[in-house]
């Protein structure tokens, strides 16, 4: 058990579990972007309603949280009535608030309608 526990903690996979906990936990993120991808016409032409983000979802993501936690960078699946894409957003928390640097919507199926759909993007 020791040595299962060395192996985690050297490998970096404690970091890993830790940002993903915090993405659970950290709804405010994921809900602020999905509206502004409901919000965006192109998007919602291709996935039709898109429906809300599920833990599952956040679980089988990537979340990369910067060591204080006010920046992340992080991609989820979403689901909608036409099809599914991925979230990524990079994000910066100021004073409480999540502040977008960048959402996109990426679609890789089907083949004809590939594409990456710019939701927010500051340069």
């Amino acid at each position: 058990m020791i040595l299962l526990l060395v192996i985690f903690f050297s490998s970096g996979m404690n970091k890993v579990a830790s940002d993903l906990t915090i993405a659970y936990s950290d709804t405010e993120l994921y809900n602020n972007a999905l509206e502004k991808v409901k919000a965006n016409e192109s998007a919602l032409n291709i996935l039709g309603e898109i429906q809300p983000i599920d833990k599952l979802a956040i679980l089988e993501g990537q979340a990369n949280y910067s060591e204080d936690n006010s920046s992340v960078k992080t991609s989820i699946r979403i689901v909608g009535t036409k099809g599914n894409a991925k979230l990524d957003i990079i994000a910066n928390k100021v004073k409480n608030d999540w502040v977008y640097k960048t959402i996109n919507i990426r679609i890789k199926k089907p083949k004809d309608k590939k594409q990456t759909i710019v939701i927010v993007s500051e340069n």
